[in-house]
């Protein structure tokens, strides 16, 4: 969980025109057939009748080069029962192996791109750089997407409350939703959004509220958690429904989303409630436990488990003693340097071997993205650097929509001026005027329109590193013969989560166990909701009025009944103790996920089946 800060400042958001122009080049034409593609066309044709007349096919179910592929009878692993020489033509000529989405066809790349004697080595950097992918979902979104996102709901003046389940709630799960929409984009791999989901649930649930109660004893907010886990259990059983129908439409896409509006509904009325309640003279009474004071002016703060920002790590402790004025050139090239020299002398080793990696992604998103932070005099205004974000956030847009919605970077203005160009064109015009008519010192009076800016393109680079995550793991389902239910259980449930666990357990050690229970709950609720509403309706908006879903057979229910399960045990076991959470809880609850987890294996691997499967 990525605890944001709550800022005050007003919000003012100039960026209709800019949403007009994407809408209107996300809706045109993708293109036209080419005389390429009718050539490709009379091949296809050509082959299919080679087919017919019985010259295609072998003993193996696969078509050699020269003879017919039909290849809607083959499924994409079954690349790897065919001879290391077959393999990359077997890839590049099978519809379930074409390349959707992303920058990277991994598939190709460890198939076409490498020898087969160093294609252990393709599936170890495919390791690496998978979890390097995780490192670029947790630094986009706790340094850059969660603190914009505050920015703007305190700019809002929006309650800590109501903040915390829209817009911070958002900011915290941002990796797990963008990951379940990116998976939802393609039916193959929308497997792996229902693993995920439901395996983080799973993980959240008892490993990370296990820990909790392992750390730090305590007794929960009765309340609270009756209502987060009676909604998540709502949204457990809606999704076990979807499942058992197999289709999802527009009206239960939109429930979702209805169902959390619900639950922010119930929250804000909730907490009217109780402070109504207890700030009547005779209130009810409260339970004996009570949580350190939080160390704030406010009495709503939240305990800061990141910081807040690369740019302020420390360095208010090197403060001058003496008025000192940067030039415009120190300002820039401080702004993009996260490393703070004096503190890089205190660190351990594992820190600094840790920070080298991270650098080259810092530096690119400190590059791309603003951060406004209103804590500070300046409110984090860097004047060369936040011209320079005008220019290089659209061009990180432009990169996205070119890769993720066709031939949007071939368009041209009437056949003769490319549209990105035009928008290069913009980004230099309003980076000029902004510098030109501002100081280092002070502010603009739009400022504020920056954290927009910064959400929006944090935003893209989230999406665009789940994307590639999705990838990357359906190309481990290929080689190691894995469904993407499993493979969203474990490893992108993992990776999504592991944040989430050090961060709650670290928050518990603090003293802060409740807070770290109600995170448990609350981030996974509009992780469940959202994932798969938006992730349904963004299917749906491209031309599917319905969307079909293939569970993986048995595992899929273990995994929906693992989550239900462990809710109802919730529900039932935590009031029979009077809501004190102890360690022998806590126990039970690691115990149960790892029953889970074996249990979810020895299905993968055909150990368990259902009487009478295949």
């Amino acid at each position: 969980m990525v605890v944001g800060k709550v800022y005050r400042m007003k919000l003012n958001m100039p960026v209709k025109s800019w949403t007009a122009v994407f809408l209107v080049l996300t809706v045109l034409p993708s293109g036209v057939s080419t005389v390429k593609d009718r050539e490709e066309d009379s091949v296809r044709t050509s082959r299919q009748q080679h087919a017919e007349n019985g010259l295609g096919g072998n003993n193996t179910g696969m078509s050699t080069p020269g003879e017919s592929q039909n290849s809607s009878t083959h499924e994409c692993r079954d690349v790897m029962k065919q001879k290391p020489s077959k393999q990359c033509w077997f890839i590049k000529h099978t519809k379930d192996c074409e390349f959707s989405d992303g920058y990277i066809n991994y598939l190709q790349g460890a198939f076409c791109s490498f020898p087969h004697s160093l294609f252990p080595l393709a599936v170890t950097l495919y390791a690496v750089w998978l979890l390097y992918l995780f490192v670029v979902l947790g630094i986009a979104a706790s340094e850059f997407f969660c603190p914009n996102l505050a920015a703007i709901s305190t700019s809002l003046k929006l309650t800590h409350n109501v903040a915390g389940v829209t817009f911070l709630a958002f900011g915290n799960g941002a990796p797990d939703v963008f990951s379940a929409v990116a998976a939802f984009a393609d039916p193959r791999t929308a497997g792996l959004a229902i693993g995920a989901l439901f395996g983080a649930g799973v993980f959240v649930t008892t490993v990370v509220a296990g820990s909790v109660a392992l750390v730090k004893p305590f007794t929960v907010a009765s309340r609270p958690f009756l209502r987060d886990v009676i909604f998540y259990m709502a949204a457990v059983f809606w999704t076990f429904l979807i499942l058992y129908l197999r289709e999802i439409k527009l009206g239960e896409a939109l429930g979702y989303l209805g169902l959390y509006v619900l639950y922010v509904g119930t929250v804000i009325v909730s907490t009217l409630i109780y402070n109504r309640q207890k700030n009547r003279p005779q209130g009810p009474i409260q339970s004996s436990y009570t949580e350190p004071e939080l160390p704030s002016d406010s009495e709503d703060a939240t305990p800061s488990i990141f910081n807040g920002s690369i740019q302020d790590d420390g360095t208010s402790e090197y403060q001058p003693l003496l008025p000192f004025t940067e030039s415009t050139c120190q300002i820039f090239i401080n702004s993009i340097n996260p490393i703070d020299s004096r503190k890089w002398r205190r660190k351990s080793w594992f820190w600094r071997a840790a920070k080298v990696v991270k650098v080259p992604l810092e530096v690119l998103l400190l590059l791309t993205v603003p951060v406004v932070d209103p804590d500070k005099d300046d409110h984090n205004w860097k004047r060369p650097l936040n011209c320079l974000h005008l220019l290089t956030g659209q061009r990180v847009d432009n990169a996205h929509l070119s890769t993720f919605k066709g031939q949007y970077g071939l368009l041209n203005i009437e056949g003769k001026f490319p549209v990105w160009a035009l928008v290069l064109l913009i980004g230099v015009f309003l980076s000029a005027i902004s510098f030109l008519t501002t100081s280092n010192q002070q502010p603009p009076r739009l400022h504020c329109a920056f954290s927009l800016l910064g959400f929006v393109v944090s935003a893209m680079w989230i999406n665009t590193a789940a994307t590639e995550v999705v990838s990357i793991l359906r190309t481990f389902g290929v080689v190691f013969d894995l469904s993407n239910t499993v493979l969203g259980l474990t490893l992108l449930a993992w990776g999504n989560s592991i944040g989430d666990c050090f961060s709650d357990i670290t928050m518990a050690r603090q003293g802060y166990p409740r807070m770290a229970m109600a995170a448990c709950f609350g981030g996974i609720i509009f992780n469940m909701l959202f994932g798969v509403g938006l992730g349904c309706l963004f299917q749906m908006f491209n031309g599917d009025n319905i969307v079909k879903l293939e569970p993986d057979g048995l595992l899929v229910w273990v995994l929906a009944g693992a989550l239900g399960l462990s809710l109802v045990l919730s529900f039932i076991l935590v009031p029979a103790q009077c809501f004190h959470l102890g360690r022998s809880y806590g126990i039970f609850l690691l115990l149960f996920y790892l029953v889970f987890l074996l249990v979810a294996l020895l299905v993968e691997f055909k150990v368990i089946e259902l009487r009478g499967s295949p």
